[in-house]
Formats: structure tokens, C-alpha cells, sequence
């Protein structure tokens, strides 16, 4: 595949308890495996079949796709901070790669 592009929204400032919203978008194709290509041979199944978040080490979020979820794949999610710390974003494809994104995040 050509070069997987990730994008994340995450604020840099936030007030102790307030909720954020984040935003991530991984550019892949999410190959169903039911697909076929001009030279009428199938192309296999390719996906992102899990998409984590942590903060400070700690799991905020995870999902597990399947066949049914669109190419580039966007997910937009709320998280309570109370500290400040480091998000770490995970997305695992099924040819065992492991794409990442982080961002800091200063609570004042």
C-alpha cells in the first residue's frame, strides 16, 4: 500500500475535569477481501481491525472494526482529563503492522 497518512485533533490546553474531544483519521483502503481487481483477481482482505488510545499509559479508548468500516477510516471520541499528560494512538492492520500518533496534552 502507498503511505499510510495518519491526522489526530487533540487540544494542546485543557482545565483540570474538563471533557475533550479528539479526532484521528488513518488514509487506508480497508480492503473487505470480497473486492477484485481489473485483472479479475480478488483482493485480500486488508483492515484495520483495532484502534487504541491511551493516556499516560493508561487505555482511553479501543475499538475493533471489521470488513464493514470505510476506507480512511475517521473516529472522534471524549475523554475526561484530570492531569496532564501524553496520548498515544495505536491503529493495527491485518498484515501485522502497527501504525502510532501521539500528542501532549497540558492541564493548567
Amino acid at each position: 500500500m502507498s503511505q499510510v497518512r495518519i491526522r489526530t485533533s487533540v487540544p494542546s490546553k485543557a482545565a483540570a475535569g474538563e471533557v475533550i474531544e479528539l479526532k484521528t483519521l488513518i488514509k487506508h483502503p480497508m480492503d473487505n477481501g470480497f473486492m477484485y481487481s481489473s485483472d479479475g483477481e480478488r483482493i485480500p482482505r486488508r483492515i484495520i481491525h483495532r484502534f487504541e488510545a491511551q493516556f499516560n499509559g493508561e487505555t482511553v479508548f479501543a475499538a475493533d472494526w471489521h470488513e464493514a468500516v470505510s476506507s480512511n477510516p475517521f473516529i472522534s471520541f471524549f475523554v475526561l482529563v484530570k492531569e496532564s499528560g501524553r496520548f498515544e494512538f495505536k491503529w493495527y492492520d491485518d498484515d501485522g503492522s502497527v501504525y502510532t500518533d501521539a500528542a501532549e496534552l497540558q492541564v493548567v
